[in-house]
């Protein structure tokens, strides 16, 4: 099963529908990703080689705000509209 930051994504499904499956990345997003990265969009996860996952790592990490930045982001968000009596 391969692992992007830090999330397992499902083998069994083409790699753009596998990236949905992380936290802040949508359809729009997953292809974006595939074509950026340069990777067949339909292919299936489990046959992602190690440089394509790099490459799609390399990109959320530098491009995107998603899983545990995103989520310490809206937080931060949340709480500073709390503060303010928003």
């Amino acid at each position: 099963m391969p692992r992007l930051l830090g999330v397992d994504i499902p083998n069994d499904r083409p790699t753009v529908v596998s990236l949905t499956y992380l936290y802040g990345v949508g359809p729009k997003t997953a292809r974006e990703l595939c074509h950026n990265a340069g990777v067949d969009p339909q292919v299936r996860a489990r046959d992602l080689q190690e440089d394509e996952l790099g490459r799609i790592a390399a990109l959320l990490d530098r491009d995107y705000a998603v899983e545990g930045q995103l989520r310490r982001q809206l937080a931060q968000n949340i709480a500073r509209l709390r503060d303010i009596g928003c």
